[in-house]
């Protein structure tokens, strides 16, 4: 008969490693299926672009290098459904009311926890490699009118345990929608004890010469600049300009700092291993009731 034992201890092996740090060094990140469940959430890297950055500030916002930055710094998980959800300001369970568009219910959104917060069940069990955990955060730069994400740092190089993604209302009979493929959360792999390590100082900038001096080249620079600016009215619909040294990664005596990004480059999933099985079909369901009708009524006649 053949030795199970040792086959199982093969893969054990081959699994652990897997694990490791890739050959360059760095993390790896896994997202395991959990087949339990029927569907299974995208996953991709963030974009830098916002729609509000875009078109709320006519695309003055994207000129900030650092809000562009930390928008892709992580992956966003995509919600699979278009639902509204609304809180009724209680503590229950049910005192979050879930209603999916066009009657066909996810089965990863729901009302777990009370308080009026909305959970997703993630479809996956995520690894780490060694000494790294994973920030689980709202997406960076969208903010939700009447709902805010919940974040939390897991240690996911060794729990055997899943998470959960929430939501929490900031108010109550505000109603509030999510779209499909719309982000749910953000993925940050953190090395442990990275934050533990840093050594934080205050200090006068006197006590740094070089440094004092460049900053004071700096804010005179900055200001010439204001005081000129201010001597012409902008057209109508034009966008004032501005200096852009750090976008360009100089300072303003154009000396080039020694590392700079404009943008990151994170790689997607890849999927090495097909599902076990597709995707159920889901079905809709009835949307009636007392509540969806107090909903309806509070939300007026259709347009």
């Amino acid at each position: 008969m053949p030795d199970n034992t040792s086959q199982q201890r093969g893969l054990a092996s081959a699994a652990v490693g897997e694990h490791e740090p890739p050959a360059g060094g760095g993390c790896r990140l896994i997202a395991y299926r959990i087949h339990e469940y029927d569907s299974f959430l995208r996953m991709v890297p963030a974009p830098a672009d916002r729609f509000w950055m875009d078109f709320s500030t006519k695309g003055w916002a994207n000129r900030c290098l650092p809000l562009r930055i930390a928008n892709q710094a992580g992956w966003h998980i995509l919600s699979d459904c278009d639902f509204e959800a609304t809180w009724t300001g209680k503590p229950q369970v049910d005192s979050v009311k879930i209603r999916f568009a066009d009657g066909r219910p996810s089965r990863l959104v729901k009302s777990n926890f009370g308080y009026g917060i909305v959970t997703w069940y993630l479809p996956y069990l995520f690894r780490t490699s060694p000494g790294y955990n994973l920030l689980v955060r709202g997406p960076a730069n969208l903010p939700k009118d009447g709902i805010a994400p919940v974040e939390g740092l897991v240690e996911t190089d060794w729990t055997d345990a899943t998470f959960t993604v929430n939501w929490k209302f900031t108010r109550p009979f505000k109603p509030v929608k999510f779209s499909k493929d719309e982000p749910i959360c953000l993925l940050l792999p953190q090395r442990r004890g990275e934050l533990e390590a840093v050594e934080p100082e205050i200090r006068n900038i006197e006590s740094d010469p070089p440094l004092q001096q460049r900053y004071t080249r700096w804010i005179e620079s900055r200001r010439a600049w204001v005081d000129e600016a201010s001597k012409t009215p902008l057209a109508k619909g034009e966008l004032p300009s501005w200096q852009g040294h750090y976008t360009r990664g100089t300072h303003v005596t154009g000396e080039a700092a020694p590392e700079h990004q404009t943008k990151l480059e994170l790689r997607p999933f890849l999927e090495r291993e097909p599902p076990l099985r597709q995707p159920a079909v889901v079905e809709p369901v009835a949307t009636g009731g007392r509540w969806n009708r107090l909903l309806q009524w509070a939300r007026g006649p259709a347009r």
